[in-house]
């Protein structure tokens, strides 16, 4: 499916790019992890970044000061110092109002990088009920993924509605991501929880959609139990697009993602096959344990993933290292806490030794980082 709409300002490149959905609910459990042939591109990554931030702190809370809104979900971080954002700044959706009914919020908040933040309200426009997830362009534009408003909306950096994607082929979105190839134009991907896509949002004067994959599983939950392809991460030294798929318990990889057409990858086997013109450049990164309702994602410097479980018989809220070609490097506790409380993630830092990954804590609607 490919379609055209009129868009009123360009975006460029951006700085930072991460993703993140929410999620939660039941998944059958899965084999231990798949051996999958990995592409050559796919980066060393041997080394864990995860094992030396032994250092957690609490950034601040993510409860929105002009309206009480709490759950937090989607997770990013501002390139730039514009309307209301300092560059750094993490940038936070939540899911519930204040009554913390699930996805009855239509909140974004920021907060500095740095423990003792306060939230700043951003938004609260009505097309952000249930905001799951958020990307923020080079320019900090927002872009916003709506599960219960069942649209896309753009916001400028003061939060003030652009214009508002819906209908076709957004149905529940779950995800967001902007993705800045080394060479070609930039877009923003995005997945949808009702049908389980991942569709590619072309800027310019004008933009372009195209549905570029189907077929991934999900469990047509309501707000709060949902699993479906959300977490998106992308890497544009591979031009590779990575999500999570809590459904099934994957993690899985689309390489040169800027080529794949509309109708490019269809997922079949419950995710675990790939057919379509594109299918080679689909892969499974992982599958299994220890993996269970993974949620969100991001991408480390040296091109390692961590993974957020959203589900865990023994009651922990795990974060998940992984190389690029499937290997478990490292397996953190992050909260001794109710089980299901890791959303949003995001990374930032060039090296090991500068990496520092904030995340969401829906147990105290805190954002936190790991650090050394």
């Amino acid at each position: 499916m490919k379609a055209t709409h009129v868009f009123v300002t360009a975006l460029g490149a951006t700085l930072v790019a991460s993703g993140c959905s929410p999620g939660g609910g039941t998944s059958a459990a899965l084999p231990q992890a798949m051996s999958r042939a990995v592409p050559a591109d796919a980066g060393a990554g041997g080394v864990s970044i995860l094992k030396q931030l032994r250092k957690q702190e609490v950034i601040g809370s993510t409860v929105d000061p002009a309206n009480g809104a709490q759950n937090p979900y989607g997770l990013t971080v501002a390139p730039v110092t514009a309307g209301k954002f300092t560059a750094g700044d993490l940038v936070v959706c939540n899911f519930n109002a204040k009554s913390n009914v699930q996805g009855t919020g239509r909140s974004i908040v920021a907060l500095h990088p740095a423990p003792g933040s306060k939230p700043l309200h951003v938004s609260s426009d009505k097309t952000l009920f249930g905001c799951d997830a958020l990307a923020l362009g080079s320019d900090d534009t927002i872009w916003a993924a709506s599960m219960v408003a069942d649209d896309n909306p753009v916001l400028d950096v003061n939060g003030k509605l652009v214009t508002n994607i819906s209908g076709k082929p957004f149905a529940q979105p779950w995800g967001q991501i902007f993705a800045a190839p080394k060479k070609g134009p930039p877009a923003f991907y995005e997945t949808n929880a009702r049908t389980g896509t991942i569709v590619r949002i072309n800027l310019g004067s004008k933009f372009t959609y195209d549905v570029i994959a189907t077929g991934f599983p999900v469990n047509h939950g309501k707000p709060g139990t949902a699993l479906a392809p959300s977490g998106l991460a992308y890497d544009p030294n591979l031009d590779t697009l990575y999500f999570a798929d809590g459904q099934n318990n994957t993690v899985v990889a689309f390489k040169d993602v800027t080529k794949i057409p509309a109708g490019g990858v269809t997922a079949r086997g419950d995710g675990m096959k790939f057919g379509g013109p594109s299918a080679k450049d689909a892969r499974v990164v992982l599958a299994g344990s220890p993996l269970n309702g993974p949620i969100s994602t991001a991408l480390l410097p040296n091109g390692n993933l961590v993974v957020g479980n959203t589900l865990d018989p023994n009651g922990k809220n795990l974060l998940i290292e992984l190389s690029a070609a499937g290997k478990v490097l490292d397996v953190r506790n992050v909260d001794t806490g109710t089980a299901g409380a890791l959303f949003g993630i995001v990374a930032t830092g060039t090296s090991a030794a500068d990496t520092k990954v904030y995340f969401n804590d829906d147990n105290d609607n805190e954002v936190r980082v790991l650090e050394r």
